[in-house]
């Protein structure tokens, strides 16, 4: 299994925000976990509101912890609601089945860690997400509709 570097958590943070940035969204709260779900890089903009670091570990833990990008729990939401709940629950509340959390991706599948980010629409998130790991040269799984 390849390991998360702290330089590419860091540069998916710095990438993810450049690219909210140029595109005139929100304030973002980004948050980036390695393999054990260990908070391995975190950045809040200027008036991003009081808990949207906590909807972006969110959306980054209930990733990492069902093994499916945020789009996809979202799905599973809309269609299994019972479950969703059981699992938030199961996990310690933290889980937000919506997209912006994405799993990290080595080149032989397994997943390094995951991206959440909250702050604008959840496909811009998901988008910034997106942006930032494709700039420390790693695939990113957003789920699926």
């Amino acid at each position: 299994m390849s390991d998360l570097t702290l330089e590419q958590a860091q540069t998916i943070v710095v990438a993810a925000l450049g690219h909210a940035r140029a595109n005139a969204m929100n304030p973002l709260a980004v948050c980036v976990l390695d393999a054990r779900g260990a908070l391995k890089a975190f950045a809040a903009e200027d008036g991003t509101s009081l808990k949207r670091g906590d909807i972006a570990r969110g959306k980054a833990n209930g990733a990492l912890s069902l093994g499916m990008g945020s789009r996809s729990l979202f799905k599973r939401a809309k269609e299994q609601p019972f479950f969703i709940s059981a699992a938030t629950a199961a996990i310690g509340g933290s889980l937000v089945p919506v997209p912006g959390g994405v799993l990290i991706r080595a080149a032989d599948g397994q997943v390094m860690g995951a991206v959440g980010i909250s702050g604008d629409t959840s496909d811009n998130d998901e988008a910034c997400a997106l942006a930032g790991l494709a700039a420390a040269g790693l695939a990113g799984d957003p789920g699926e509709d």
